[in-house]
């Protein structure tokens, strides 16, 4: 099946093979896209660890060269490591954070897993342990009334050599290696499987969080394909002959979504060829030199004017990512070790400010700093239900960096209770 399937794919595309071969039956997720806005939160740093997100976790260690996961499991005595594992995926997202992300009005959460949860292969020192809280949080979703994104955050070889994939290394190498796309094809496979007689729960699959397509055309161009059977995997998953109702999430791969009014991905898998899927794009103002330079009027003004670029795309949009950030002073944001833009510590930036006062416990940020993420809040909110169909902020927690946190967004009063709330609804004009 898997390459008759990416042989139906490209022949409909180019019109030589009848859509219907590949499903062109619209589907019914169990929530309206297109029509109803996704208002959602990463539930990011539970299942794949990110130094940022628990810097304590990886400061226990006691070993600065612990920087991802891969490390965390490669350079401690494995019991220890698997202890403060199993800690933490028992402590930083309950059910109780389920009930409250409902409670706030939110309608999605979209929760970031790695491969490692699924197989792991020879010489890899991942620790497993993660597929029943997977199963516990779709269990939670369905209590509270939330729907779930399963995202694929971590692929072998690694898909962009960030730490959040897992591993960070310099040059990403899932791409260059066929092993390595079949291993996270079987994968995907198994996690549509896994959900294909829940679609009111896990109404969304994304097959791969933020492919590196900036690097090469080795990488989008398997990226490409990857997406293309990925449709097939989660559309007809193992032992099934129907179509399932699961919307394919893709990530843009870090391209444009306009250029000159043409877009990499302008046509692709739109119906009716293809049915039930959605591009993911990931918005932040914090990692070069020119975001962190801006004043917060520039930062509400470039949210704001994000409205071109998104509306009118020929897929459901969704910002699968974004924050009320505008520093990048969150300890660890960076890297493990590395430094921030903002403070000029990060190599090769120059000092814009201080970062007291801008990142940590919400008890240190002025009144204005506050009202001012409140606006850039809303601007974003705004824009990305007025030009897309909706968000999902990065992230529900934080450890230490309360300016990225929806949670202490709402304990804090810069997040209203009821996401449709505003107090500026006229700050993008």
């Amino acid at each position: 099946m898997f390459p008759l399937r990416r042989l139906a794919a490209a022949l409909a595309l180019f019109g030589l093979l009848s859509p219907s071969v590949l499903g062109d039956n619209p589907i019914n997720p169990g929530f309206q896209y297109g029509t109803d806005k996704v208002r959602g939160v990463n539930l990011g740093g539970w299942l794949v660890l990110e130094p940022w997100i628990t810097p304590s976790l990886f400061d226990a260690t006691g070993n600065d060269d612990i920087v991802d996961e891969w490390t965390f499991g490669q350079l401690q005595d494995r019991n220890t490591a698997l202890s403060a594992l199993q800690n933490h995926w028992d402590t930083w997202i309950t059910e109780t954070d389920f009930e409250d992300i409902a409670a706030a009005g939110l309608n999605h959460v979209r929760l970031p897993i790695g491969y490692w949860a699924f197989e792991v292969g020879p010489g890899e020192p991942y620790i497993q342990g993660q597929l029943p809280y997977l199963q516990k949080a779709v269990s939670w979703a369905e209590t509270y009334g939330l729907k779930v994104i399963v995202d694929l955050h971590g692929v072998p070889g690694s898909q962009n050599g960030f730490d959040n994939s897992g591993h960070r290394i310099s040059f990403p190498e899932w791409q260059s290696n066929s092993t390595n796309v079949e291993r996270t094809d079987n994968i995907i496979k198994t996690i549509a499987s896994m959900f294909a007689n829940n679609p009111n729960v896990v109404s969304i699959i994304a097959p791969l969080n933020e492919p590196a397509g900036y690097d090469g055309e080795q990488m989008l161009s398997t990226v490409t394909q990857y997406y293309y059977d990925s449709y097939g995997n989660i559309r007809f998953p193992y032992g099934t002959s129907q179509q399932s109702n699961t919307v394919v999430l893709l990530h843009d791969a870090f391209q444009p979504l306009r250029l000159l009014a043409l877009s990499y991905w302008n046509g692709y898998q739109t119906p009716p060829n293809w049915q039930g899927v959605a591009m993911d794009t990931h918005i932040y103002q914090v990692f070069s030199q020119a975001d962190v330079e801006m004043s917060q009027q520039q930062h509400i003004q470039a949210a704001c004017n994000q409205a071109s670029s998104l509306s009118n795309f020929d897929l459901w949009l969704i910002v699968g990512e974004w924050s009320p950030a505008i520093t990048d002073c969150a300890e660890s944001l960076n890297g493990r070790g590395v430094g921030a833009r903002y403070d000029g510590t990060y190599p090769g930036s120059s000092f814009v400010g201080s970062c007291s006062g801008l990142t940590g416990s919400a008890s240190t940020f002025s009144s204005s700093y506050k009202t001012f993420l409140r606006q850039f809040w809303e601007a974003q909110t705004i824009t990305y239900e007025n030009a897309a169909d909706g968000w999902i902020q990065w992230a529900w927690k934080i450890e230490n960096a309360d300016e990225w946190s929806y949670q202490a967004g709402l304990a804090n009063g810069w997040i209203p209770q009821d996401p449709t709330d505003r107090q500026y609804p006229n700050i993008c004009g």
